[in-house]
C-alpha cells in the first residue's frame, strides 16, 4: 500500500518598491520598501500555498486566488493561506511540515524569524517545531542582490 504522505514545492518572486508596506511571513518588516503584487504580496505566504496545493495535487495559488479577481486586491495573505489548509483539508490532507528559504539583501530577516513561526503556526494550526525559516542573501547579486526583488522557496510535506 502506498504511503499517505506527499511533498510539494513553492517558488515566488516579488519586485521591491517605495511606498508600500513589506509583509513577509503574516508579519509587517520594517523596510523603505515592500513587495509589490496584487495581494499584500507576502512571498513567504505565497511559496507556503504553492508548497501545500503542489504537494494535494491542486494546481498553483495563481489559479486559486487569481489576481485577475478585484476580492484578492490587497488581500492579507494570511487568509489564503488559511483557505488553503481548509482546502487541502478537504482532501483529507494535514500539513506535516514546512521549510522555507527567503532570499533577501535587505532587511536582515532573522531577527523576525520568531514571530513569523508564531503567525504561521496560528494560521496553519501546526506547531512552531514544525515551521522552518531561513534567510540568504544573493552576496549582492542580481535583482536580489540589487534591493530590486525578493525571492522565496518552500517544501511542504501532507499527510493522511
Amino acid at each position: 500500500m502506498k504511503p499517505n504522505i506527499r511533498i510539494g514545492y513553492g517558488y515566488d518572486v516579488h519586485a521591491l518598491v517605495k511606498g508600500v508596506d513589506f509583509w513577509l511571513g503574516g508579519i509587517k518588516v520594517p523596510h523603505a520598501r515592500g513587495a509589490f503584487g496584487h495581494s499584500d504580496a507576502d512571498v513567504l505566504i505565497h511559496v507556503i500555498c504553492d508548497a501545500l496545493l503542489g504537494a494535494a495535487n491542486m494546481r498553483d495559488i495563481g489559479f486559486h486566488f487569481s489576481d485577475e479577481e478585484p476580492q484578492y486586491k490587497g488581500i492579507d495573505s494570511k487568509i489564503l493561506l488559511k483557505r488553503v489548509v481548509e482546502m487541502i483539508g478537504e482532501k483529507d490532507y494535514k500539513v506535516g511540515n514546512v521549510d522555507a528559504t527567503i532570499c533577501l539583501q535587505e532587511p536582515k530577516v532573522n531577527p523576525h524569524i520568531p514571530e513569523m513561526k508564531k503567525t504561521l503556526s496560528d494560521v496553519m494550526g501546526i506547531d512552531e517545531d514544525d515551521i522552518s525559516i531561513k534567510a540568504t542573501t544573493t552576496e549582492k547579486l542580481g535583482f536580489v542582490g540589487k534591493e530590486e526583488g525578493v525571492t522565496a522557496h518552500a517544501v511542504a510535506l501532507i499527510y493522511k
